[in-house]
């Protein structure tokens, strides 16, 4: 390029060559082409600086968030469920996998925007909440606290509750107040002795002061993450469903109207219990699959969101009813 001074890698050194790059491409306009031939690099190592920069956080890519809550699904959603807003991201062409990654890191990009100083957030767990805090970018709400709404188990992916509340509460600086107990044990009573203990009585006492509530419900079929952590065999989940149960949230059943199925695994289960997450401030569903249409009616019918994020497809298929 005429008149432009060439400076090689050789005359930047470490992390600053990964900043001249992301400064050229992001706010100078220049292509990757342009900053190899400037710089005296491959186009491929360009690309790899990039990436590094996205990884490092040194850039941050984000879209404007009225794109997506002003779609013409979005609104056709809130009119139609009675929700506060909804964020409906494109799937064109996208297989179930890519779909899934859009709509987490849609929620992870909308999320510190329906956060306020003071807030309780509270937080279930399960594969889309944990990739939901990876994707998060770092940011800080003032006096923010994330609560952990059930008690852990191991998953099939590797990690476990605590896992997903304490991410997300490093991502939004806030403080993580975590429930140190299993998700479910195999004796009801063992599981009232456990609830009565002071540290356990307190950290359950204080999941009642949460006031919204970010989650992706889950499903009752024999792949869902409820039979899969193991807070709910086969046998028992067959039990829920000929009770109706058409959805899983924070580890209890609920019907196709939203309310919640009474059963074995109440006396059990270790954290909030479901009806006191209808009618909060804000109920934050994440529904990044076809899979989810059936129980996201459900927990929408039961009071559990007032706003969501999700994909085109589920968006027309939940309208489809």
């Amino acid at each position: 390029m005429a008149g432009v001074k060439r400076r090689t890698t050789g005359q930047i050194s470490g992390e600053n060559v990964v900043i001249e790059v992301a400064w050229m491409y992001y706010h100078e306009g220049l292509n990757q082409k342009e900053i190899a031939d400037r710089l005296g690099i491959s186009r491929a190592t360009v690309v790899n600086y990039l990436q590094d920069a996205r990884e490092r956080g040194i850039i941050r890519i984000s879209l404007n968030s009225d794109a997506f809550t002003r779609h013409r699904l979005a609104v056709d959603l809130c009119g139609r469920f009675g929700l506060t807003a909804a964020y409906v991201i494109p799937d064109e062409g996208a297989d179930d996998e890519t779909t899934f990654q859009r709509v987490v890191r849609g929620a992870a990009e909308w999320l510190p925007k329906l956060l306020e100083k003071g807030d309780r957030l509270g937080v279930a767990w399960g594969r889309t909440i944990y990739e939901l805090a990876q994707a998060s970018d770092d940011t800080r709400i003032e006096d923010l606290t994330v609560l952990q709404l059930v008690g852990s188990m191991a998953t099939p992916y590797g990690f476990t509750a605590e896992a997903c509340s304490t991410r997300l509460a490093q991502r939004l600086g806030a403080l993580c107040l975590n429930l140190h107990a299993p998700a479910v044990l195999t004796n009801g009573d063992i599981a009232a002795q456990l609830r009565a203990e002071p540290i356990i009585r307190d950290q359950l006492a204080r999941l009642l002061t949460c006031n919204k509530f970010l989650y992706s419900v889950g499903t009752c079929l024999p792949s869902s993450h409820i039979v899969g952590s193991g807070v709910a065999t086969l046998t028992e989940l067959d039990w829920y469903i000929a009770q109706g149960a058409t959805a899983v949230l924070c580890g209890r059943f609920i019907d196709a109207d939203g309310k919640p199925i009474p059963g074995p695994l109440d006396a059990r289960v270790i954290g909030i219990p479901v009806d006191r997450l209808a009618g909060l401030d804000m109920g934050i569903l994440v529904t990044p699959g076809l899979d989810k249409v059936d129980a996201t009616r459900a927990a929408i019918r039961g009071g559990y969101a007032t706003h969501i994020v999700t994909s085109v497809g589920v968006a027309e298929a939940l309208l489809a009813e």
